[in-house]
């Protein structure tokens, strides 16, 4: 840690020489020998003072007190303004703040995690938007003009039910969780041929079924068009009233009295 003393010109001086009082102030908010060498002060304004002292904790390596003091106009006594802990040269400090949606890493949303998309996020476009992309005019290949083999229908219904009923698939808990299907989607690309209508690519890279085959009943929390978090709070059960059944209680005029006529008696 630096223990360069720090000075300032044109500081008032009864609030310059107040050193013992910075010191208590110091010391009133620090536990016992945590307030450690004098460094200085510095001049804040007109009859304002910040008094420097090292602090001890091991806990807060180059920090330090700085306690300000200030002084009335006309007025004599030095009285404590702010007391505070603050870095100095060295001092350990948290690493700086980064928005969450910078922190993010594909594959971190889980069951129930919704991750909006911007309205400005550039992975998506309007549905209408015109493209020369060459899968709009893809070319259909008949069988054996290029492969000795293809697909059989069977193949296909089996691979439709595998991709349906396994990983991802609608029944999934995080299909239960998420907020729309994958077919709203617009990181959802639709496969070609018969299957377009069922199963698509998902491409957005957070999202937990990244460049995955994903049936279009899918979903997560990764939705393009997600907006809302839902409520995690759950619902409470409605008091139960019980307007039928009734207590006897004790009436104490009729107590009374019974207890008159008994002396009586």
């Amino acid at each position: 840690m630096s223990r360069t003393r720090i000075r300032s010109s044109a500081a008032d001086q009864a609030c310059s020489a107040a050193v013992e009082l910075a010191r208590r102030g110091a010391e009133e908010i620090a536990r016992p020998g945590e307030v450690g060498e004098y460094l200085g002060f510095d001049s804040e304004g007109d009859r304002v003072v910040t008094h420097y002292f090292v602090c001890l904790d091991r806990a807060y390596q180059g920090w330090r007190w700085a306690i300000t003091v200030a002084r009335a106009s006309r007025a004599r006594n030095v009285t404590i303004s702010e007391t505070v802990l603050l870095p100095g040269a060295g001092a350990l400090l948290a690493p700086t703040w980064v928005p969450w949606n910078q922190r993010l890493r594909p594959g971190d949303l889980g069951v129930g995690d919704l991750l909006p998309a911007e309205a400005d996020d550039d992975r998506l476009a309007p549905g209408f938007t015109e493209t020369d992309d060459d899968t709009d005019h893809q070319m259909i290949f008949e069988y054996g003009l290029g492969r000795a083999r293809v697909l059989s229908p069977l193949g296909r219904d089996l691979a439709v039910q595998r991709w349906h009923n396994g990983e991802p698939g609608p029944d999934t808990p995080l299909a239960a969780a998420a907020p729309a299907q994958c077919s709203t989607c617009g990181f959802y690309w639709p496969l070609a041929g018969a299957l377009r209508l069922g199963f698509g690519v998902c491409a957005n890279e957070y999202a937990p079924d990244d460049a995955r085959v994903v049936a279009a009943d899918h979903g997560c929390g990764a939705h393009s068009e997600a907006t809302t978090v839902p409520s995690m709070t759950p619902d409470h059960a409605q008091p139960i009233l019980d307007d039928l059944g009734y207590d006897l209680m004790p009436d104490d005029e009729t107590d009374a009295e019974a207890g008159a006529d008994q002396d009586l008696g």
